[in-house]
């Protein structure tokens, strides 16, 4: 999805180049094929032909799909409760000084939003 929503759009071989430059991970073509298509029928993308080869196209925007995906991941792994999965990855993770500024800055707007 990140190669699609960077630029659109692209054959499944430019979308495999992308993928690669991405991961630094050797992906083969018909892997990235077989998830494009799964990504159609999920209606995630759409593609259209031109000539012998196909072209895709993200159906979704980043931020719809982050926050489809977030949520699915929220209710799936920590059944919808937001501090424990926060607490998790706050526990898991090497913070820097900055991110944890950041986070303090969010909590307080959201506290600051349901006064």
């Amino acid at each position: 999805m990140e190669a699609l929503w960077d630029s659109s759009p692209l054959t499944s071989l430019d979308v495999t180049e992308r993928v690669q430059k991405l991961s630094r991970k050797r992906i083969a073509v018909q892997t990235v094929k077989t998830l494009l298509a799964r990504l159609v029928k999920k209606g995630a993308i759409t593609h259209r032909q031109q000539g012998n080869r196909y072209l895709y196209t993200p159906k979704v925007v980043r931020e719809q799909y982050l926050a489809a995906e977030s949520e699915s991941f929220l209710q799936r792994i920590f059944r919808g409760a937001a501090a424990p999965m926060l607490a998790h990855l706050v526990d898991r993770n090497d913070l820097t000084a900055e991110e944890i500024a950041e986070l303090r800055k969010l909590l307080d707007e959201k506290e600051a939003s349901q006064s």
